[in-house]
């Protein structure tokens, strides 16, 4: 196999991570318009057949913490290629399977595959990317999954109507076996440390978000003193202090304490937690509305969706082609704030009257743009924080805090809509209101990504990796 150039690789892992993260965000977004097809198909329940969502979700969120340390240590090429073999894999086996329980162990192996692939596409491009290129190129990853938000509610909704459910996931079939051919090139010359993180932690830290994400999204449907949510929360505790307790004296932990050290990766992980839990219940929220308040179809509320996605791809793809340098700081701060603006008007004005037009589209281009700069910015500053062999690991911290906070912000949104009082638009502009404040503490978290001087972690003896707190410019 010849050597790639510098350039040429570069290039590549970022075309074929943020293909692999498209294929994820779409598989994502299709889904949902798949649900009562297959309950009808399998003769389910739209309640059992809601678990194609969840299997997906709980291993996704449970994984991503625990991904980011094993790419860093395997070679972020290889766990990334594994993870779309995977992906496609279990997405082919979807597509065939002859039954509910069959399907749902195939969406549960999407999830792990997805946990696998994304963390490690980030990695692998900040690892390939030079320094003064790298926010540009998370500009640009994001922008695939943005770009898939946009697309999938319009594209899901077209195949389901006019071929079949089963086809939804054969769209990721050609993609994902052209990301493998390809990819082979980015594993000749890769580095990597060839040890693993701390297995048992890994799986304690597994189990402890599996479990917290498992009883955000059953608490509004079993209630919050359901056995449900209580064996949750308890498992949730006791693996959660399990896997810090390892963390503090293993040398190759599964959750990396020390990268806490930098104030830019524990602000930015916090603010991840807003940003996840204002952006879910939004997404959420809006479907939830205008199927019930305004009695668009399935396929028209994704459509009136896909504008305010396809505005945050594009702001993605701005971003780097910028001559003004926008810091991680003015990316969230900025983004948070504009988001936060957008469900402020909508919380005053939406009622039962359908106004696409003069409402809602331009609502969701301001909130479109706030979310392409939140999304950039948060990414940057958890990513840029750190030192390059430990790229992927910022990357999944921080994205399983984004879905922890997803969990929390789903709970919200039905919690508030099955409680507040009133017909029509009130528990909805209720939910936005909700979002408002969210929106306004993430931008207030945004503020504090001020650059700190670099400072070497104390971490647990035998382990002395360096957090560099440069490139926070």
């Amino acid at each position: 196999m010849t050597p790639l150039t510098t350039t040429r690789r570069a290039s590549l892992a970022l075309l074929l991570a943020s293909a692999g993260t498209f294929l994820s965000f779409l598989d994502a977004t299709v889904t949902n318009l798949a649900v009562p097809p297959i309950a009808d198909t399998f003769d389910a329940s739209l309640t059992t057949v809601s678990w194609v969502a969840t299997a997906y979700v709980i291993p996704f969120a449970a994984l991503l913490a625990p991904a980011g340390p094993l790419a860093d240590a395997v070679g972020r090429a290889r766990l990334f290629l594994l993870g779309v073999a995977a992906f496609t894999a279990s997405s082919l086996l979807i597509a065939l399977a002859p039954n509910l329980p069959v399907l749902l162990g195939a969406r549960a192996a999407q999830g792990l595959a997805a946990a696998l692939l994304v963390p490690a596409s980030l990695g692998l491009v900040l690892a390939e990317i030079p320094a003064e290129r790298r926010r540009a190129a998370i500009g640009l990853w994001s922008a695939a999954g943005a770009l898939a938000a946009a697309a999938g509610p319009a594209l899901g909704g077209v195949v389901v109507e006019v071929l079949d459910w089963r086809a939804l996931f054969c769209l990721n079939l050609p993609v994902g076996v052209w990301v493998l051919l390809a990819g082979r090139k980015l594993l000749t010359g890769e580095t990597r440390t060839g040890r693993a993180p701390d297995l048992a932690g890994s799986l304690l830290l597994a189990v402890s978000v599996g479990a917290a994400v498992y009883g955000l999204t059953q608490g509004p449907e079993h209630g919050w003193s359901s056995a449900h949510v209580l064996v949750a929360a308890g498992v949730t505790v006791s693996a959660g202090a399990a896997t810090v307790a390892r963390a503090l004296r293993h040398p190759r932990p599964a959750l990396r304490l020390d990268l806490f050290r930098s104030r830019p990766f524990a602000v930015a992980s916090a603010v991840s937690v807003a940003y996840g839990a204002a952006l879910f219940a939004t997404m959420l929220l809006g479907v939830l509305f205008m199927t019930d308040a305004w009695n668009y179809s399935a396929l028209e509320a994704g459509l009136a969706m896909s504008p305010a996605a396809l505005v945050t791809a594009v702001v993605g793809i701005g971003i780097g082609r910028l001559s003004l340098t926008l810091t991680p700081r003015t990316m969230v701060a900025a983004g948070s704030a504009l988001v936060a603006a957008a469900t402020a008007v909508l919380a005053l004005l939406i009622d039962t009257e359908p106004r696409f037009w003069t409402l809602w589209l331009p609502a969701g281009a301001v909130m479109g743009v706030g979310v392409g700069l939140a999304t950039v910015g948060i990414s940057s500053a958890a990513a840029l924080s750190v030192a390059p062999q430990h790229f992927a690991a910022a990357t999944g911290t921080v994205m399983a805090a984004r879905q922890i906070g997803g969990g929390l912000g789903i709970a919200a949104t039905a919690v508030i809509v099955a409680e507040v009082s009133g017909t029509g638009a009130e528990p909805y502009a209720a939910v936005y209101g909700f979002t408002t404040a969210v929106n306004v503490a993430a931008a207030l978290g945004g503020l504090a990504l001020r650059p700190a001087p670099p400072s070497v972690p104390r971490p647990s003896a035998r382990t002395a990796p360096r957090v560099l707190e440069g490139d926070q410019r």
